[in-house]
């Protein structure tokens, strides 16, 4: 392996972890009653998370199922994700 392959794959393993954060962040905030504790952190989550799904969001809309929203920027960019992470460490 390469270093710059590694570096790479581990940038793209802490992304990843960034986006099950806050998928979890935002499912809990969804099922929540009261006011959110977890507002700090889903500040941060999506500050660091949204310069690259906001991009696909505007070519890929949520779709809609009734009175939800399927959000599949989010999942495209965690599929892009796992695939550049599988390419980036066998560098």
């Amino acid at each position: 392996m390469s270093l710059i392959g590694t570096l790479l794959g581990f940038a793209l393993t802490l992304f990843i972890l960034v986006l099950i954060v806050r998928m979890v962040l935002d499912w809990t905030g969804q099922l929540a009653t009261g006011p959110s504790r977890t507002a700090k952190a889903r500040q941060l989550t999506h500050a660091w998370t949204e310069p690259v799904i906001a991009p696909v969001r505007r070519k890929l809309p949520p779709l809609r199922a009734g009175g939800i929203g399927i959000d599949l920027a989010f999942t495209l960019v965690f599929v892009a994700a796992l695939i550049l992470r599988s390419v980036a460490f066998s560098l």
